[in-house]
């Protein structure tokens, strides 16, 4: 993919990632830092709760569970739903936390109604935008997504879309779509006036009418290398990783229970409200479908 080109055009979502692209954005440590810092972006929007109690989270393009690794951090359980079965099953490899699921966000949601506390999606959503087969109709695709997800969230949850939109009027038709089927909110564009570390969120909410919530970077600023550290971060983890496989460790690079509450104690030492350790921490979940 040249520079420039956007995944969108180059082919359909279950194509475009197959099992060669799978790896390798599981593997890139600058994807790994971005999807990390766009998660805890889309926490912070959700506005969860901050009682220790673990809500059941949507994870929607969920992809190799990078993203969901960050809602695991946060005490979190989730279900991750993705239509690249390549990606699906390097998650599964790497034996994330959440349930998966495979299937086209275009055809809807097939789960029970108000189930979930909340959804998040990072860099997926703007993939209905295109008619991608014969027969796909942009409109109709996001009406049945938008529809299903209303339906399968609890009275007063939200919604955080992450979303590249190729020009304005998708955005538009992406906020339009969603306030169609009964969701209130709109788009939170953070650092507005820069070109490299302008974000798009499409934050949505049920049966609430609560104000957006505030942008980062209206007065013009840039972010503080978040987007750096995030990285120095992740190279330190892939450090470790080597150092073990040195000593004569496992080299799976799974993270176990003994991880996980090793991680939920330092962010809880932080500061954070994490939800309580219980017999389901660390348990390897399987794909569903």
């Amino acid at each position: 993919m040249g520079k420039g080109e956007r995944p969108e055009h180059m082919a359909p979502p279950d194509i475009f990632y197959n099992a060669d692209e799978a790896r390798k954005y599981t593997t890139n440590s600058r994807m790994i830092a971005i999807q990390s810092s766009l998660t805890e972006r889309a926490l912070e929007l959700l506005a969860l709760p901050q009682d220790g109690i673990p809500r059941l989270l949507l994870d929607l393009g969920c992809g190799s569970g990078l993203s969901g690794e960050t809602l695991s951090e946060a005490g979190h359980m989730w279900l991750g739903v993705d239509i690249s079965e390549a990606m699906l099953d390097v998650a599964v490899e790497r034996e994330i936390e959440g349930d998966l699921v495979l299937g086209d966000l275009g055809h809807g949601l097939p789960l029970r109604p108000g189930a979930f506390d909340g959804a998040i999606s990072i860099s997926a959503v703007q993939w209905l935008c295109n008619a991608d087969r014969t027969g796909h109709d942009p409109r109709k695709r996001m009406k049945r997504f938008f529809e299903t997800l209303y339906m399968s969230l609890r009275r007063g949850a939200r919604a955080v879309l992450q979303i590249y939109p190729e020009n304005p009027q998708q955005a538009e038709m992406l906020v339009a779509a969603a306030m169609k089927v009964g969701f209130s909110g709109g788009l939170v564009v953070d650092y507005p006036h820069s070109t490299r570390a302008k974000k798009y969120f499409l934050v949505l909410m049920v049966g609430t009418s609560a104000a957006t919530p505030q942008a980062k970077g209206l007065d013009g600023s840039e972010p503080e290398d978040e987007e750096e550290e995030a990285q120095v971060k992740v190279a330190g983890r892939d450090r470790h990783k080597r150092r073990k496989t040195a000593g004569g460790g496992s080299g799976s690079g799974t993270k176990g229970r003994e991880w996980i509450l090793k991680k939920k104690e330092q962010m809880r030492k932080k500061g954070y409200d994490i939800a309580a350790d219980s017999k389901y921490t660390g348990r390897k979940r399987k794909r569903l479908v």
